[in-house]
């Protein structure tokens, strides 16, 4: 059987400032701007844990270019019309 890929769309974004959590317990997020969202929508906010190509894990800084993927399963999408 042939796998299809997803269909997905990159935006490019920035780090914006990395918030420290005031609980030990609980993990740092950054703050990350989508450039071409909506106003009110633009900012989202993740564990600031990435893995690189080696399987270590690194934190992004405060002003890092990044890109935003969103990607879905071909059956949860309908054609553009």
């Amino acid at each position: 059987m042939m796998m299809m890929e997803k269909p997905k769309v990159t935006l490019p974004a920035t780090v914006d400032r990395i918030i420290r959590s005031p609980y030990p317990d609980e993990p740092e997020k950054a703050q990350i701007t989508v450039e071409v969202a909506e106003e009110l929508y633009k900012e989202i906010r993740i564990e600031n844990s990435l893995t690189d190509a080696n399987g270590e894990e690194v934190k992004l800084k405060p002003g890092a270019q990044v890109e935003v993927t969103v990607e879905a399963n071909l059956n949860d999408t309908n054609p553009k019309t």
